[in-house]
């Protein structure tokens, strides 16, 4: 099952299955609200007039056989003496306006209920996607890590589609129908005799148990058929997301022979699933028919002997027929149901599945006064196997910035998610003003730090929206003050649409520093006691560099800052530098200490100069060399670089 697991398949995104009979149970809350008695009230009425519906429905044969059975009588002239032409008539006539207003009784009162349950599904489905898109947020990030975001929506959209379907069916339809089954059993023993009752019942029996064997088979057919469409739909939102770096390698082929693989699965398996539909409703109509046949015979037979009217033979026809409605429409709930409880199933297991981080049940807001931050004794592993950070202690005093430098893999990143506690350390402790970080409550931790990522991801929405949602409440004059400090207001009022400008997916439309400007002046409009800084500049040419480098220290003023750098020159003027290497803090210092110690930190520092003597020095080169004879001067720069 290897397939299985690579696309994140239901049993993939979560530990354990829901049982059927769990599922159902914790659906129940979403129709019957406690708070919503209106909502119970119309669960009340759509019950009512779907019962009132089946009573109706159950009438409409029995005034069928009256009005056969006098038009029968008059024809032969058996009733001619003892009532008048009027009479005649007049009583069919009204037996067959009762035929037919049943008949639109049947539909108007099933449209009543409808009308009367519509809101009741929408509110659950609604209920049911809010519950679970505030789940996935509370989930730990070690889940999200782990799972394909094109898999995981694909599971949550199947399951939402899933619940008003259930609610509809095993809520409204179940029982009625099999009051209605009863009801028909009960007129045809009481006009027909037991022998009618005994097929009957025989036919009930076999179709049933045919109807939940073939559903059985098909929903093995259908559990293919959803991890296809989950493999298949991971694999197209993944290589949508990754668009630049497949157009990078050129390979769009491969990216297409991989989404036909899943494709290829998908179809094999809608096959199956038609193709099974098929048997089934072929076996439902046989057993069905077959006990119909012989009960018409058996009709006929008592027509024949005088025993059964004309209209007895018709109405244990319209009977039958009307059987195989509910009946039919039972094989279909049945079927319906499980298969949505297979798209429900995994779903309710994820509202299950209990978050790695929790509070604990004292937890206290967390209180900043000075905002000194200390790591005491940290170890930290992803898992038992590969530990990552190893006795790690050091203070970022009030006020004051603090960076972490080194070779990659060294934990340096693990730090910051440690901060934030998406993950809780191993050993020892993190504190903010002697508070222990699992101590508090997570939102009030976050809300006291400002993050300023490497990679900043935008939402797909106006850069005011992203700027704001640093602090949703702020005033638009706030905002742009903040776009001040971040250096970005001149370059968003020169944009024809200024604020209300769109940043794409991911906020690919921006650029890479004017992306990290926006996430500057996110954090300014935050404006928290304690700052983030994870590798800001690390991916930005050195102007950039420079500039949002400037924009970080206006930031950073009078904030106690924990820097993650990749490039030193960015932190020559902290307070104290520290050196992780494999885990542990091999070196620590100011700038000038550490260059004196000549360790790990000096070479380091070494080269990066070289480098960047180096890249200066091409760069003289291509800027003041002269072309010869006619040759475009930029023709020899590029020949220069390759």
């Amino acid at each position: 099952m290897a397939e299985q697991d690579e696309s994140s398949t239901q049993a993939d995104v979560l530990s354990a299955r829901a049982g059927h009979l769990d599922v159902l149970r914790a659906l129940f809350p979403f129709v019957w609200l406690a708070d919503r008695p209106d909502l119970k009230l119309r669960v009340v009425l759509a019950f009512l007039a779907l019962i009132v519906s089946k009573i109706v429905t159950v009438a409409v044969p029995l005034a069928y056989k009256i009005a056969v059975d006098w038009l029968t009588d008059n024809a032969t002239g058996t009733q001619a003496v003892a009532l008048s032409p009027l009479s005649l008539a007049a009583i069919p006539a009204m037996m067959i306006i009762a035929y037919g207003m049943g008949r639109v009784m049947m539909v108007a009162f099933a449209q009543i209920r409808d009308v009367f349950f519509v809101k009741v599904g929408q509110n659950a489905v609604r209920a049911l996607a809010n519950r679970t898109f505030q789940q996935l947020h509370h989930l730990s990030l070690r889940f999200h890590l782990e799972r394909r975001t094109g898999g995981l929506s694909r599971v949550i959209d199947r399951g939402i589609k899933a619940v008003e379907l259930i609610i509809r069916m095993a809520i409204l339809n179940t029982i009625p129908t099999i009051v209605e089954v009863g009801m028909i059993a009960g007129m045809v023993s009481w006009f027909f005799g037991w022998d009618f009752l005994i097929i009957i019942g025989v036919t009930l029996v076999l179709y049933i148990w045919f109807t939940f064997q073939a559903s059985e088979w098909r929903i093995a057919i259908r559990r293919d058929w959803n991890d296809a469409d989950t493999d298949a739909s991971s694999k197209a939102v993944d290589s949508l997301l990754n668009y630049e770096t497949v157009k990078y390698f050129g390979n769009e082929g491969l990216e297409l022979r991989r989404y036909d693989s899943a494709m290829a699965k998908y179809e094999d398996a809608a096959v199956r699933t038609f193709y099974s539909l098929g048997v089934l409703n072929a076996g439902q109509a046989l057993i069905f028919f077959t006990g119909l046949t012989v009960c018409m015979y058996l009709a006929a037979q008592g027509v024949v002997a005088g025993e059964l009217t004309i209209g007895d033979f018709v109405m244990v026809n319209a009977l039958l027929i009307q059987l195989f409605q509910p009946l039919n429409f039972m094989g279909m709930v049945y079927r319906e149901i499980k298969q949505g409880l297979v798209d429900l199933e995994t779903m309710f297991a994820l509202l299950g599945q209990q978050p790695e981080i929790l509070d604990s049940p004292d937890a206290k807001p967390l209180k900043v006064s000075k905002a000194h931050l200390e790591f005491k004794n940290v170890s930290f592993s992803y898992d038992p196997e590969r530990q990552i950070l190893k006795d790690v202690s050091f203070d970022v005093p009030a006020g004051k910035m603090v960076a972490i430098v080194g070779p990659s893999g060294g934990g340096k990143s693990t730090i910051s998610r440690i901060l934030f506690r998406f993950y809780d350390v191993s050993s020892g402790a993190v504190l903010i003003d002697g508070q222990d970080l699992r101590d508090v409550t997570q939102q009030s931790l976050r809300a006291a730090i400002g993050m300023v990522p490497q990679d900043t991801v935008l939402f797909n929405d106006t850069i005011a929206y992203n700027i704001q949602y640093g602090a949703p409440d702020a005033s638009q004059e706030e905002l742009r003050d903040a776009a001040k400090l971040a250096q970005i207001h001149d370059f968003i009022m020169e944009l024809p649409e200024q604020y209300e400008t769109m940043v794409g997916e991911r906020g690919l439309k921006l650029s890479g520093g004017e992306k990290q400007r926006v996430a500057i002046a996110r954090t300014i409009l935050k404006s928290p006691p304690i700052l983030m800084l994870d590798e800001a500049t690390s991916a930005l040419d050195s102007y950039t560099e420079k500039e949002i480098q400037a924009s970080l220290e206006r930031v950073a003023k009078d904030r106690t800052t924990l820097v993650i750098a990749h490039r030193l020159s960015t932190v020559v003027h902290a307070d104290n530098i520290i050196v992780l290497e494999k885990g542990r803090i091999v070196e620590q210092g100011t700038h000038a200490s550490l260059l004196e110690l000549d360790g790990l930190y000096a070479g380091m520092w070494n080269r990066q100069r070289e480098a960047d003597e180096a890249r200066e020095k091409l760069a003289t080169a291509l800027e003041h060399d002269e072309p010869r004879d006619s040759e475009p001067r930029h023709a020899r720069g590029v020949e220069a670089v390759e």
